[in-house]
């Protein structure tokens, strides 16, 4: 088995009064026909996270190529705490192949990525050193060698967990699946994952919300966070209160990848403000869609705007 090295950058500079979240997933490159972009939803969540003034820290894994450097490189420079990033000198950085289809976009998902094996031991003594409030994890990351690592981490840890489901063909994995569920206080996912969970476990429901209420009670969830694309998002909480907000048009769109990934940091911040149990809290509605619009528009300038929006009058405490 290969051993993997410490990270190899300082830590970021953490105020006390920050809120702790690991991050703990894919880092990887989308690559386009035209361009890469960096990404994968724990490392756009961290760099929301600590844009919004919290304490992100990612557990990942990457190649020792040119690609991880990259990702470092640009991990460092957005300030983020990189204890918890591995570097593996076997298996390439992550990348997903994105295509522009008349439908959408379509992703091929490499396999045995460095980030499908992240070092249990080492993801284990990141969490026992920090204390998190909070531990932000996917569905995508549970192919390998990393779904112990998650499962030591979230067993060290006395933290709130939040999943963001992430079904992307052929890595979707009923079991997988069941077992966020169940580790999960808060759960994030579209509308169309909404259907095709309901359809895995068979869950009643002729409404969208029907369909959520009975999942959040099957999974003792406390809060459930539904994505619409261009219609907004809306949550459901334990005590069935349901709060939405429409889309925001707009006039220019570079593309919608990782725009899911502005709403999971508004509602891990607000969370974390509350003490962490998302029953107490409202969910910051009104900041959720336009996060979301302004990755999608300015997706080069992501992290400052929603910096930006987030401390221009909206209250995420």
């Amino acid at each position: 088995m290969t051993m993997p090295s410490e990270a190899t950058a300082p830590h970021a500079a953490v105020r006390e009064d920050s809120q702790t979240v690991i991050a703990f997933g894919e880092t990887l490159v989308d690559q386009f026909r035209d361009r890469n972009v960096l990404g994968g939803a724990p490392f756009n969540v961290a760099c929301h996270l600590g844009a919004l003034g919290a304490h992100p820290v990612l557990v990942t894994r990457a190649g020792k190529d040119a690609l991880g450097d990259q990702l470092l490189q640009a991990t460092g420079e957005r300030g983020l705490d990189m204890r918890g990033v591995q570097r593996d000198p076997a298996r390439p950085t992550g990348r997903v192949k994105v295509t522009e289809t008349a439908r959408g976009h379509a992703f091929d998902i490499l396999s045995d990525q460095a980030y499908d094996h992240i070092h249990a031991s080492l993801a284990r003594m990141v969490g026992l050193s920090l204390h998190p409030q909070m531990v932000y994890f996917g569905t995508l990351s549970q192919r390998g060698d990393s779904r112990r690592a998650l499962r030591e981490l979230l067993a060290t840890v006395d933290a709130c967990a939040f999943l963001d489901v992430n079904l992307r063909d052929p890595w979707v994995d009923a079991d997988t699946l069941r077992w966020s569920l169940q580790q999960a206080r808060v759960a994030k996912l579209n509308e169309d994952e909404l259907v095709r969970i309901g359809d895995l476990f068979s869950l009643d429901g002729a409404t969208p919300q029907a369909r959520a209420a009975v999942l959040l009670s099957g999974f003792d969830l406390q809060r459930l966070v539904v994505t619409c694309g261009a219609g907004g998002a809306w949550t459901l909480d334990a005590a069935g209160r349901i709060e939405s907000v429409t889309g925001t048009p707009l006039s220019q769109v570079v593309d919608t990848v990782g725009a899911g990934d502005g709403l999971p940091p508004c509602s891990c911040s607000a969370c974390c403000a509350a003490g962490l149990w998302p029953s107490s809290w409202r969910a910051p509605m009104p900041l959720l869609a336009p996060c979301a619009a302004y990755v999608v528009r300015y997706r080069p300038r992501r992290i400052s705007i929603v910096r930006s929006y987030a401390t221009g009058g909206s209250n995420l405490r």
